[in-house]
């Protein structure tokens, strides 16, 4: 399965507006991004747990990476609410759930094979008032292949974020509108995803109460598929 797989193009998606398609574990539903593969893929997506659902015990070979955005998410490790930030490397293991029920953004088999760095962030540490700053920003990862933090953006704030080697954003609160429609799209509401190529520059500006994104930069330089179908 191939869901926006030519990373030569911009792809802006308000994932609100996307259809909510059935996983094989009862209750879990998702929302799909990109997409490279069948149920084992290089994988973006927005996944629904309803209260009370669980996927089997089960190890990522390619590492998972995924923000809490409604509810809070559940595993042998511990209970992450609505603005964790979580990465788990290859090798790693758990069995997740949501008593409660929650909304994850997440991300499969897209880390460096060697990394092994397991950490979780409260990106609320990051403060809505931007103390008459433009934007602020709380780093949550970086390495040689790839930097991530989450930003916080004053009302109407013009401002330009370049991509070298590729980038994603995704609105977590507030709203973004773009100097370059993609697709005739300009606004980027809560939740909304927008992935740039390697070289683009994104020019944008904040909304009258301000935004705050998740921005992962470096990592489309070198795209990463599932091997040996695990």
């Amino acid at each position: 399965m191939n869901v926006n797989a030519d990373f030569t193009q911009r792809v802006l998606i308000n994932t609100a507006q996307l259809a909510w398609q059935p996983s094989p574990m009862v209750g879990v539903d998702r929302r799909m991004l990109d997409r490279i593969g069948g149920e084992v893929a290089r994988a973006t997506s927005i996944v629904r747990y309803a209260p009370g659902s669980q996927f089997s015990p089960h190890v990522h070979a390619g590492g998972e990476e995924f923000i809490v955005l409604e509810g809070t998410f559940q595993d042998e490790h511990g209970d992450f609410p609505a603005g964790s930030y979580v990465r788990n490397p290859p090798t790693s293991q758990h069995t997740p759930g949501a008593s409660e029920g929650c909304v994850i953004f997440v991300k499969l088999w897209q880390f460096a094979p060697e990394d092994r760095t397991q950490l979780c962030h409260d990106m609320h540490q990051l403060p809505r008032d931007t103390a008459g700053e433009k934007c602020v920003s709380l780093p949550l990862f970086q390495d040689a292949h790839e930097e991530v933090v989450v930003q916080q953006w004053a009302s109407n704030t013009a401002l330009a974020l370049a991509a070298p080697q590729g980038a994603e954003v995704l609105v977590l609160e507030g709203d973004l509108r773009l100097d370059q429609p993609v697709f005739g799209e300009q606004d980027m509401p809560r939740h909304g995803w927008l992935r740039l190529p390697v070289g683009d520059v994104l020019t944008a500006r904040s909304g009258e109460q301000g935004v705050r994104l998740w921005i992962k930069r470096g990592h489309l330089a070198q795209i990463r598929l599932p091997t040996d179908g695990k």
